[in-house]
């Protein structure tokens, strides 16, 4: 057995001769803990939320989205395009053509994205799961087309579920100047019918500015016929996703982009990746102070155990082998404080995902979820323990070899 570490052990649970050591080692095992259940609850909160914004996305986005580089659109049979859809592992793909408009309902009127999806947008996407009111997905029937709203944008403009006249749209023509007093020579106008349906991302990007429509309708507004602004698809079940989008992204070289649904929102989840960061770095800080406490007590155990030095130096003990005693008491210390905190964390978590403890608001049904959603990562646990470790190290290191060389 290692010596110094059998030494350390037994300082650590016998009873010392003034009462107060044991007491402030209790503190600093407490303040360890608490710092160490703080970090392991937080950061398993931001993942709660990461992983309900995620599973929002998954509605709407598609697995991968395709891009040009350079500018809005490209040709819908751009060769790269087409070697990307023939893929064997794409099951679904849907062209899109996407572009700010203007619309305007009963004198109200908003700045909106238009997009127009093929036929199969539903089978690309899970847009049946988040669409409210009595109608069904439906784009088209002959020559009328059909303008699905976001919720918050319906509720905007003051449409309802269904609204009963066209709801106009307006797009600047791609030739001539922009010419406010001549309205027809300088806007494309159009009209778009109520299918009876609105549908609820739970993400204002998209339920306050989007309007989901036919491919040829927006090709028609925005004079775009045969352009697309971008190519969506779906992998076949199996499918190797990591593996198909690195052979998307050899085809696509320089000219287009390959995105999967984290990477369509990399704004968003840099943000909550940020704050994550930001809330782990002022925790540790939090977890430093506590470890001063450490720092207490083992100089208060260095001054007790002044006569058990010199026995041990009597018993053949080196000043490196004393040194490495407190020093291993500071560590067990920090080790414990890890355990005991990381196991509260946990249970405080298991607690609000069975039971919901911490509720979001009062009001029932006012936020997307009622409590604070909870994940926890394997990962993040092991980060916080050895930063417990690693910070717990680092605050006696100094400290025991001074107090060591003036005292012992």
């Amino acid at each position: 057995m290692n010596f110094p570490f059998y030494i350390a052990r037994r300082y650590l649970f016998s009873k010392k001769s003034t009462h107060a050591i044991n007491v402030i080692s209790g503190i600093s095992v407490v303040g360890v803990a608490v710092a160490t259940m703080a970090l392991v609850v937080t950061l398993s909160v931001f993942n709660g939320f990461h992983d309900l914004v995620a599973s929002f996305l998954t509605s709407f986005d598609p697995q991968l989205k395709v891009t040009p580089v350079k500018g809005k659109t490209i040709a819908a049979d751009d060769p790269k395009l087409t070697a990307i859809r023939q893929l064997p592992q794409v099951d679904v793909a849907t062209e899109c053509l996407e572009d700010q408009a203007l619309a305007v309902y009963d004198g109200r009127q908003a700045m909106v994205m238009v997009k127009g999806v093929d036929d199969n947008f539903d089978e690309l996407t899970h847009i049946g799961e988040i669409l409210i009111g009595e109608g069904e997905f439906q784009l088209h029937a002959a020559d009328m087309h059909y303008g699905i709203l976001g919720v918050r944008l319906a509720e905007n403009l003051k449409t309802g579920y269904t609204y009963k006249r066209p709801l106009k749209i307006y797009a600047p023509r791609r030739d001539g100047q922009l010419d406010m007093t001549a309205m027809e020579e300088s806007f494309m106008e159009d009209e778009l019918y109520s299918p009876g349906v609105l549908f609820n991302v739970r993400q204002a990007r998209y339920d306050k500015n989007y309007i989901l429509t036919s491919l040829g309708f927006a090709s028609r507004l925005f004079e775009q016929q045969g352009m697309i602004s971008s190519l969506e698809l779906r992998l076949k079940p199996g499918s190797d996703f990591e593996g198909v989008k690195r052979e998307m992204r050899k085809i696509a070289g320089d000219d287009l982009y390959v995105k999967d649904r984290f990477e369509q929102q990399d704004e968003t989840f840099k943000i909550m990746q940020i704050e994550k960061l930001i809330a782990y770095v002022f925790l540790s800080f939090i977890l430093v102070v506590a470890s001063f406490n450490i720092i207490g007590s083992l100089s208060m155990l260095i001054i007790d155990k002044k006569d058990d030095v010199v026995t041990l130096r009597n018993l053949g003990a080196s000043d490196k082998q004393i040194t490495r005693i407190f020093l291993f008491e500071g560590r067990l210390i920090s080790a414990i404080g890890a355990v005991i905190g990381i196991g509260i964390g946990l249970l405080l978590c298991w607690l609000q995902q069975t039971f919901g403890l911490v509720k979001l608001g009062s009001s029932t049904g006012s936020f997307v979820v009622n409590a604070y959603p909870v994940s926890v990562h394997p990962e993040d646990i092991v980060l916080v323990f050895l930063t417990v470790i690693v910070v717990g190290f680092l605050a006696v290191w100094y400290p025991v070899r001074y107090f060591s060389r003036r005292l012992l």
